[in-house]
């Protein structure tokens, strides 16, 4: 036998490599175009016709609802009508989501609908499914990780230029930046991502609905999907208020906050990454994981205590960024270690809506807060309920991730 037969199989293609990063750039491009907006939303929609506390929030989480309504469906419409009509489909719903809310004219209501269908376009589940088509069962793993890379670069990367392009574009040019990314990622739909010999339904990458009875028994994986919706939950609910935060307390311009946001994202990437290698190697995913969980609740607590002053609230946010960062590399490994082989796309599915219920929620409950007992409410709201997820997850199961 060759021995370069086996080593062959253990490497992905040139098509594979090209069908993974491909589908990577698409997946970066909205999601970049998506989060770029959170760290400065809020900034402007105060003075918007129409505009109360709980709408300004609804205006930042409003794409997390439709999302997590609609990405099931597409997924499940993709395995009929084809894979890429479906994602050139939510391609074009948040090109034209974007370009609602780049006119929405200082009018909260349209741009709060220019939001919505922004989120409406929820290819995830199509983008995962075409990756299983365009891969070997041995690569769609690696396939995984190089798209799980690109949201992660993505999330980063926005909190970082979303501050910077602000200065020079505003939150319309934003917008339209957002529609601009939109289009150039239906143009790379279809002239790099190759076109799948045939569709096939994929278990361990799809969501097949006889099978969400047995994942929403999983208490560990019910768990799992809390963990989830909290985080983004008190993601989305502290950018309701952290940037004003940043400007009325601390004394920060807008124009200025971008000074924050770069070193603490870039920070918190580096201070992340050997916690999950830790994870990994010394056996201590439960205590890494339960820290993290702390660590994000303290940094709440701390922004309750004092949002006043510049260097306190860059402290803060690294903590509370690196907690983010560690807690989103670690919970869908969790899901993957914990769902059965059979039900993984199902489990991953609710998973997934669960994540963006929590924006949802987060952007409403934040802004209702605000207008109620102000931003040091929504700080203390939020340590509240992430101690509330730390009993959650103590009877949790939390392993090593199979990498």
């Amino acid at each position: 036998m060759d021995p370069t037969m086996n080593n062959d199989k253990q490497k992905m293609t040139a098509f594979e490599l090209r069908s993974a990063a491909s589908l990577a750039l698409i997946f970066f491009l909205r999601m970049f175009g998506l989060f770029m907006i959170l760290p400065v939303l809020s900034l402007y929609t105060g003075d918007m016709i129409g505009a109360t506390p709980i709408l300004i929030g609804l205006a930042i989480g409003a794409y997390g609802l439709t999302q997590a309504i609609l990405q099931i469906p597409f997924g499940m419409i993709s395995d009929r009508i084809g894979r890429k009509p479906v994602i050139a489909t939510g391609l074009l719903i948040f090109v034209i989501g974007s370009v609602i809310a780049a006119l929405s004219d200082n009018n909260i209501y349209i741009l709060i609908l220019g939001r919505a269908l922004q989120g409406a376009g929820a290819i995830a589940a199509s983008i995962m499914a075409l990756a299983a088509d365009l891969t070997r069962e041995s690569q769609r793993t690696k396939a995984m990780a190089i798209i799980g890379i690109s949201i992660g670069m993505a999330f980063t990367l926005a909190f970082i230029g979303g501050p910077v392009l602000n200065i020079w574009l505003g939150l319309d040019g934003l917008f339209w930046t957002a529609a601009t990314l939109g289009l150039i990622a239906i143009v790379v739909l279809f002239v790099w991502v190759p076109h799948p010999d045939h569709i096939e339904f994929h278990p361990e990458t799809e969501t097949e609905s006889h099978s969400f009875l047995a994942v929403l028994k999983n208490q560990d994986l019910l768990r799992l999907d809390a963990s989830i919706l909290f985080l983004h939950l008190a993601l989305t609910a502290s950018f309701v208020v952290l940037p004003l935060a940043l400007r009325d307390h601390a004394g920060l311009a807008s124009e200025q906050q971008w000074k924050i946001y770069l070193p603490v994202m870039l920070l918190s990437v580096i201070f992340m990454a050997p916690f999950v290698r830790m994870a990994d190697k010394r056996n201590q995913a439960k205590q890494l994981f339960m820290g993290a969980v702390l660590l994000l609740a303290a940094a709440e607590i701390g922004l309750w205590l004092n949002y006043s002053s510049t260097l306190w609230l860059a402290a803060m946010m690294l903590a509370f960024f690196t907690a983010v960062n560690y807690l989103e590399a670690a919970l869908p490994s969790q899901v993957s270690t914990t769902a059965p082989a059979e039900r993984k796309g199902t489990a991953l599915g609710v998973y997934s809506t669960s994540q963006f219920l929590g924006a949802f929620l987060g952007g409403a409950l934040g802004g209702w807060l605000y207008g109620e007992i102000g931003i040091g409410g929504v700080f203390m709201a939020n340590g509240i309920i992430i101690l509330i997820w730390f009993l959650i997850t103590i009877p949790m199961k939390i392993e090593a991730s199979k990498r």
